[in-house]
């Protein structure tokens, strides 16, 4: 494949600030064809946009010649079916995160992979993003020696929507999104460490609602091992009170420690027996560009992306086993 024609199976959000404009920024790619359920929804993106087709009906998208790979930017639910879908038609997908709603899903849709040989590509760009390429490198280095353990601490207020029980965000409800916040944002942190550390082969957690707003869970607490035999930790509330918000990952060495963010982009704090430092590393204006290149160039034939459906699924068992799915 040389020239890359994207059709789009959702318009929503993230496709505006993170990654829509990505795919035609890059050389031999555009978007060529846009859906949502919603009539008027589809039509004003892509007229927005500038994108001259737009369906209401996803198979249809799928089988547009013109289109010759699929983004499923839905939420997780339906990114099984798509996938599929758009699997069993030749044409490679690249997914949002999470990979899917469950553990189950995601082997699904690498079984579908394998079959047609039909590569599945998922948005973890957090892995290609330069703030985190610094971490890994601190890591990989030995600036702060043997690792022994790493922590996720995380904490934010209720969202204005969460107070509104008559109109829920989907983020919070079990059938959409696989759980609630920690299912939606979780993931990222997960997966980081993991292309960091190697797979987690072990993971437990106690998962409650404390808030009441909504039936998903919005208070979690788990212990992880990973592969090498590393031990981690994490805990995250999303009904916390303004003075507990915290977004932080801290990795304890023999040598010292690094700590970082994972939304807000804090100066990566170092620190060693030469004393603390803080760095800043500045990410480019749409975060998912350096993925969705790689993707590209992928299917062009120029290099090898590694953020596939096999590698993600990881990061689904870990959540499921946290919550309990299994």
């Amino acid at each position: 494949m040389k020239i890359i024609q994207w059709g789009f199976i959702g318009c929503g959000e993230v496709t505006e600030r993170k990654s829509g404009p990505a795919f035609s920024e890059v050389e031999g790619s555009s978007v060529v064809a846009v859906m949502s359920r919603t009539e008027k929804h589809a039509r004003t993106y892509a007229v927005a946009h500038g994108i001259k087709k737009w369906y209401t009906d996803a198979q249809e998208l799928i089988d547009d010649p013109d289109v010759n790979a699929v983004y499923v930017a839905t939420p997780p639910s339906s990114h099984a079916t798509y996938a599929i879908m758009a699997m069993k038609a030749g044409k490679p997908v690249y997914v949002e995160k999470p990979l899917a709603a469950s553990y189950d899903d995601c082997a699904r849709i690498n079984r579908i992979s394998e079959q047609t040989g039909i590569p599945c590509f998922v948005a973890y760009y957090r892995r290609y993003l330069p703030y985190f390429q610094k971490v890994k490198d601190i890591v990989g280095q030995g600036v702060i020696g043997k690792i022994i353990n790493v922590q996720i601490r995380f904490a934010v207020p209720p969202r204005d929507l969460d107070y509104n029980s008559k109109n829920l965000p989907w983020r919070v409800q079990r059938d959409i999104a696989g759980g609630g916040y920690f299912y939606d944002m979780a993931p990222h942190q997960l997966d980081l460490l993991q292309d960091m550390f190697g797979v987690i082969l072990e993971a437990r957690g106690i998962r409650a609602n404390r808030g009441g707003f909504y039936e998903a869970e919005d208070s979690v607490s788990a212990c992880f091992r990973f592969e090498n035999g590393l031990p981690g930790s994490g805990s995250w509330c999303y009904v916390a009170h303004e003075s507990a918000r915290e977004d932080c990952i801290e990795i304890i060495g023999t040598k010292g420690l690094v700590s970082f963010s994972v939304f807000d982009y804090q100066p990566i704090r170092l620190q060693t027996s030469k004393g603390e430092e803080s760095i800043t590393v500045p990410n480019p204006p749409y975060v998912q560009y350096p993925l969705i290149k790689n993707v590209i160039e992928h299917l062009q034939g120029l290099s090898v992306c590694t953020c596939t459906s096999v590698s993600a699924t990881p990061v689904n068992w870990v959540m499921d086993r946290i919550l309990g799915k299994f």
